[in-house]
């Protein structure tokens, strides 16, 4: 690095005000049943330790599948990875990519041969409303689609 953009300051000191970034990698983590039947990959997810952890992974579906048009008090953004789906009056494909703003209403969402989405869900800038893990993305098994709570 020339002298002239040297850093000003270590990582060491920037760690004691500062958290350090945090580098995982999805493949790594067990594909789990989400409350849409379909396959979560969660790489961050809130915990008792860390609340304010977004919800950010890779959420798999199958042919076939999808969700109803449901609301939420938390923001979040998708990235379109892999394959194709309806999106309310729209069509997602590779490369497109959605913000969610707080509080919002997602679409009705259908895929006829699959994709795959990148997302990331974080507490709600002017709600105040957080993403949920628990008894959403950890089924321990295929959930009915009729019984989810489409209003959270």
């Amino acid at each position: 690095m020339p002298k002239d953009h040297a850093p000003k300051i270590t990582p060491e000191e920037a760690a004691r005000t500062h958290h350090a970034p945090v580098i995982r990698r999805p493949n790594e983590y067990t594909p789990e049943t989400a409350r849409f039947a379909n396959a979560s990959q969660m790489v961050f997810h809130p915990t008792g330790e860390n609340p304010t952890e977004p919800n950010a992974g890779i959420l798999t579906y199958e042919p076939g599948g999808g969700f109803s048009l449901h609301k939420h008090d938390f923001a979040q953004v998708w990235y379109v990875l892999e394959g194709e789906c309806r999106y309310g009056d729209r069509m997602l494909t590779v490369g497109d990519m959605v913000y969610h703003a707080d509080p919002h209403f997602e679409h009705e969402l259908h895929t006829e041969n699959g994709c795959k989405i990148l997302f990331v869900q974080y507490p709600g800038p002017t709600t105040g409303g957080r993403p949920i893990y628990d008894g959403r993305f950890n089924q321990t098994e295929t959930p009915k689609l009729e019984d989810q709570d489409l209003e959270h």
